[in-house]
């Protein structure tokens, strides 16, 4: 995990000058829209790095991935199978340009909505169930047992972890895409000046949420806590 702790150290530095270059966006009155969804496009790559190298780290321990140290407590205890809900873009929209949506955008934001919805709903049923076979047979038996498996339960131990690892990065898989996928429909709906105002919304939103988050996890280190707690 040190290869992605780097690169997201990195990418946050990036993500700060995105912030700066949205916000000058925002406040142009000579911006062409060519320019806006050039500026667009760019920010949505790279949220689309961070997912591609998470998806790398997954690979490398999915467990990690669920529960990230590289997040502070607060952002984690946001995550939806590794990530943001994909719902929460829409409460972005509304904060960012709810009050100019046009009847038409609106209705189109809702047929996303509810497709959405439906997915993440099968989606979140698909992760129930594979936490839950973590507490039945042969996975769980298995579990109290460790550090006093003989060579054959060894065996079904690991075989039995890959197939949970197998089955949390698939269901990872199609959280991201769902978040990904949802992300695009919306901004496809809004206009480019729209657009650069729901990134900058984004961006601002998530950058103030980690500096609360680190703040938060810092004075509990301070006054004796772990931030986990």
């Amino acid at each position: 995990m040190e290869a992605f702790t780097t690169f997201f150290q990195g990418w946050l530095v990036r993500q700060q000058d995105f912030l700066h270059k949205l916000l000058a966006m925002s406040r142009s009155s000579n911006a062409t829209d060519e320019q806006r969804l050039q500026l667009v496009e760019q920010v949505i790559n790279h949220y689309g790095e961070y997912y591609d190298e998470k998806l790398q780290a997954a690979n490398h321990d999915v467990f990690v991935v669920f529960s990230p140290p590289w997040l502070s407590s607060f952002e984690r205890s946001l995550l939806w199978i590794a990530g943001f809900k994909p719902a929460m873009i829409f409460e972005l929209v509304t904060g960012a340009v709810g009050h100019e949506l046009t009847a038409e955008q609106m209705e189109k934001l809702e047929v996303v909505r509810a497709a959405m919805t439906r997915k993440e709903r099968e989606i979140g049923t698909v992760m129930a169930r594979v936490q839950e076979s973590v507490a039945e047979p042969p996975l769980s038996d298995l579990v109290r047992r460790v550090g006093r498996l003989v060579d054959g339960e060894v065996t079904n131990f690991d075989t039995a972890m890959g197939e949970l690892k197998a089955a949390m990065m698939t269901v990872m898989g199609k959280a991201e895409q769902l978040r990904g996928s949802t992300f695009v429909r919306v901004v496809e709906v809004l206009t480019p000046r729209q657009a650069v105002m729901l990134l900058l919304e984004v961006t601002r939103f998530q950058v103030q949420v980690r500096r609360w988050g680190s703040e938060r996890d810092a004075r509990r280190v301070d006054f004796g806590f772990d931030s986990d707690e």
